[in-house]
């Protein structure tokens, strides 16, 4: 890579990228190959890439040729972006949900998230590693590790900070400049956790914004796929690619009037002066020092902007106990129907046979165990247990009616205000909402949480807000993003 390209691809945006190809400076072929040169040097540390599209760079050139002769399709016209490995691409990619059971797995179509993408003429990079399964194997697992492809590390302090999950390998590819941008997805914190701890914009659409068709499932009650970005810009421009009704996924049926495909007028900084926003400190109690003070940093900044903070505002359904039972019940209900929708040569078309796979390869794919695929396994498959009807319908009316809604109602708030993954986005999945999280400070200590992590290292502040509020959460983050500038990109030269 030319040296002079080396530096500017780092923190470049989408709309920069843009710019320079519309002015003839660089090409979608060059962009294409500076990340594959990126990745080839920070990769078989990072671990965040599986693997890269061996028809990238033909692709780039295409759509190179297409721009001079047509004009560019969309905003995202010749964009490198990664997917998840868990959303179908129908080329020579694989779709494996990081599992040695689906390795040789390809898909025969692209999920439509996927086919939106090229329609747009991005081009699609590569897949990024992932917590296996989407990190609903074991109890046991460590954020970022599939046996395919290993441990994906945190390139704010590799093996030393917390990487998130389960959309590690999207997060820490976006957060070291391997791409443009990336897919996650999320059921319960998979695209704000990993985003928040790699130092970069997250977004989970309301469930029926943006089609689950093609997605290897967990919960399609909580699960949609998001951007991941650098800058709520970006986040904004993948997002209005993404969203809209389709027949094979009837959540998106209800997002006809709900749905945009620009976000980007949206982005209004003076918003803040206008704003309320609510300060659930019972969510706050146990964090540590250092990071309850970037909490305290970031109301400051908002007060600073003119936005009404109602501190502190409480949730009826903060002291509920929730259970995991919609995502055991679903995830094998759902995940049966996909794989034996998979060819006849693929190894596992079901559940049980990927558990049973497992154990005749237990030395490469049991490092961790699966215990949770086992608890999953022992349900009916058929969703019919009252189990699950009633962890289903706590969750929708504890987090929705008496929760979310409730305080934003009372308190007329545009949104509530979290760290990171710390409880708000699990609240927004348990009713299909919508959370963004953008940059917000850097951690200079840390405690060791449950789990075993430390704590310190970046930071994210997490806006969560009631269904389809995704315009005004946006507002909110690009607010509070141009008020501070938190991000900037991992040295590991």
């Amino acid at each position: 890579m030319e040296p002079q390209l080396d530096k500017w691809i780092i923190e470049a945006t989408i709309s920069e990228m843009q710019q320079a190809m519309e002015s003839g400076a660089i090409c979608s072929e060059t962009l294409v190959m500076a990340y594959l040169d990126r990745i080839r040097r920070y990769n078989p540390l990072l671990r965040s890439v599986l693997e890269v599209n061996p028809d990238a760079v033909e692709i780039a050139r295409a759509l190179d040729k297409e721009r001079k002769e047509t004009g560019k399709r969309s905003h995202l016209h010749g964009i490198p972006i990664l997917l998840k490995d868990n959303v179908d691409t129908g080329d020579r990619l694989h779709t494996s949900a990081g599992s040695l059971a689906l390795a040789d797995s390809f898909a025969e179509v692209d999920s439509t998230v996927a086919a939106k993408l090229r329609a747009a003429g991005a081009v699609i990079l590569g897949k990024a590693n992932m917590t296996e399964w989407a990190n609903f194997m074991s109890d046991e697992m460590w954020a970022g590790y599939s046996s395919r492809g290993g441990l994906t590390l945190n390139p704010y302090g590799p093996g030393e900070l917390f990487v998130g999950g389960s959309s590690s390998g999207s997060a820490v590819s976006v957060a070291m400049n391997m791409a443009a941008a990336a897919i996650g997805t999320e059921t319960s914190g998979s695209i704000i956790s990993p985003s928040s701890q790699n130092n970069i914009v997250g977004i989970k659409p309301t469930v029926g914004l943006v089609s689950r068709s093609g997605i290897i499932p967990l919960a399609p009650s909580q699960d949609s796929p998001g951007p991941m970005t650098r800058t709520v810009t970006d986040a904004a421009i993948l997002l209005g690619v993404l969203t809209g009704e389709d027949e094979r996924d009837p959540a998106t049926l209800s997002c006809k009037v709900r749905a945009y495909q620009d976000y980007t007028p949206f982005l209004t900084a003076d918003f803040l002066s206008q704003a309320r926003i609510g300060i659930p400190r019972y969510y706050y109690s146990h964090l540590d020092e250092a990071r309850l003070a970037i909490v305290e940093a970031a109301i400051s900044v908002l007060k600073e902007k003119g936005a009404t903070i109602v501190d502190p505002v409480e949730l009826k359904c903060q002291d509920t106990e929730w259970d995991g039972n919609v995502m055991r019940y679903e995830f094998k209900k759902y995940l049966n129907d996909y794989l034996t929708a998979l060819p006849a040569n693929i190894p596992v078309h079901s559940l049980q046979e990927v558990i049973t796979f497992n154990e005749a390869h237990a030395e490469a794919a049991l490092k961790y165990g699966q215990s949770t695929l086992i608890w999953s396994e022992m349900t009916s498959g058929t969703l019919t247990e009252q189990e699950y009807a009633d962890s289903l319908a706590k969750n929708r009316d504890m987090a929705g009616k008496f929760g979310i809604d409730a305080v934003l109602e009372e308190h007329r708030l545009d949104a509530l205000l979290f760290l990171g993954n710390e409880w708000g986005p699990d609240l927004a999945a348990y009713v299909g909402y919508p959370a963004i999280t953008v940059p917000g400070g850097y951690a200079e200590t840390g405690i060791i949480a449950p789990g075993g992590y430390i704590t310190k290292g970046p930071q994210g502040i997490t806006f969560v807000g009631t269904a389809w509020s995704e315009p005004t959460l946006l507002k909110l983050a690009y607010g509070f993003e141009q008020a501070t500038l938190h991000r900037f990109p991992p040295k590991l030269d």
